[in-house]
């Protein structure tokens, strides 16, 4: 995708305002549980300080209701990014008004300003102008590398481009679209997409859009179920979305149309108890006997379908997976997303896109990530973009 790159801007002694995507889980006492996000941000930051520039970065992080709120400060990412690069980070109490002016002024070459939490403001999700027009003012250059928020039209994704010029994209963005654009468009074959999780209606916009690209379609999680249970199989007391049997039937028969292969679980494991460890037992094959029995539920893939599943991704040559395969974040419901991380990893031809949310968090806690070729950042914004719609944030940066 060609918009302007950060590799493209003359920096040195200009104000760049950057958003990054720090909203980062903290605990009880606001302590960071997983930095990811920020180490993500850390290229981008490292090539404007290197290049001269005073960095202006800004952020949201959860949901403070537009209202300044403790809880929600960005004073502990301001902390943990001064331990992650070799460069002064100081921190703003506010993102516009005198507090974060002042600060802005007197920024050096080579330092780093973090400002407070941008939803602290109601005009942030409004993509209010005058808002846009404050925050725009801290900066003489705009780049954004928060893939996460991209598909947010907020003040601080969308709003300051109106303002500032020029508007490029980080490192992280230029990476996300390499993968979930620029890759995708001729990928190598077989093209093999893995769909997991919860609901067939999240996902039905990328089924759509990828039906006419992709050769296989893998399909686990709870939206496995939905699809048996629209071929009439019982499902005891699985999670399934009872009222999109139709619109499962109607992906079923556009995959057979056009000759895609469409892979449903071989059998899946179920459980009479939702807790650690708890005993678990596999259906017989579906389509030969194969129910979940009344009393229990389908929480994974089961021992035919992750051999099924293996075999099949270990003969692709680009491989997208978002989205698990069962309940992995408990012990024992954890097998099927854990081999079909392995098989991805152990793929060492195909070229290897974790598109975003649980399908990255399962792929690091089974050591997996280093290798895949890319995990995207953002949960959202990945779905949006594999659905080939437009992100506002990046609509709003200026081509190349």
């Amino acid at each position: 995708m060609a918009k302007l790159s950060i590799r493209d801007l003359q920096p040195a002694g200009k104000r760049v305002l950057v958003r990054v995507d720090f909203n980062v889980p903290l605990d009880d006492d606001l302590l960071i549980t997983d930095d990811t996000r920020i180490v993500a941000a850390v290229p981008s930051i490292e090539h404007l300080v290197r290049a001269g520039a005073r960095v202006v970065l800004m952020s949201h992080l959860g949901r403070p209701k537009g209202a300044p709120n403790a809880k929600y400060s960005l004073k502990p990412a301001a902390d943990r990014l001064g331990e992650l690069i070799d460069a002064p980070v100081h921190f703003a109490e506010d993102c516009v008004g005198e507090k974060a002016e002042s600060a802005v002024a007197a920024l050096k070459d080579g330092e780093v300003l973090l400002l407070e939490n941008v939803r602290f403001h109601a005009g942030e999700e409004a993509n209010d102008a005058d808002f846009s027009k404050q925050l725009a003012s801290l900066g003489e250059v705009y780049v954004n590398d928060a893939f996460g928020t991209a598909h947010r039209a907020h003040a601080s994704t969308a709003g300051v481009t109106e303002f500032l010029d020029p508007c490029a994209m980080g490192f992280l963005v230029e990476k996300e679209l390499e993968y979930l654009v620029d890759k995708l468009e001729s990928p190598g074959r077989p093209f093999v997409v893995i769909m997991g999780g919860a609901k067939v209606s999240d996902k039905i916009e990328v089924l759509n859009r990828l039906m006419g690209k992709a050769d296989a379609f893998i399909i686990g999680g709870a939206m496995a179920n939905t699809f048996r249970l629209a071929q009439g199989y019982e499902i005891g007391n699985s999670l399934a979305e009872a009222d999109k049997t139709d619109l499962a039937l109607e992906i079923l028969e556009k995959a057979a149309k056009s000759g895609i292969e469409f892979l449903l679980p071989a059998d899946t494991r179920h459980t009479a108890e939702f807790r650690d460890d708890a005993p678990t037992e596999c259906t017989a094959p579906w389509g030969e006997g194969g129910a979940i029995p009344e009393g229990r539920e389908g929480i994974d893939i089961g021992d035919r379908a992750i051999e099924q599943f293996s075999a099949k991704i270990a003969e692709a040559g680009t491989i997208v997976w978002n989205g698990p395969m069962g309940v992995f974040e408990k012990r024992g419901f954890d097998l099927g997303t854990r081999a079909v991380g392995a098989a991805i990893a152990g793929n060492e031809k195909a070229v290897k896109i974790v598109g975003g949310g649980d399908s990255v968090t399962a792929a690091n806690q089974f050591g997996f990530g280093e290798k895949m070729d890319h995990m995207s950042t953002g949960g959202g914004a990945s779905l949006e973009l594999l659905e080939g719609k437009v992100l506002p944030g990046i609509a709003a940066l200026d081509d190349k």
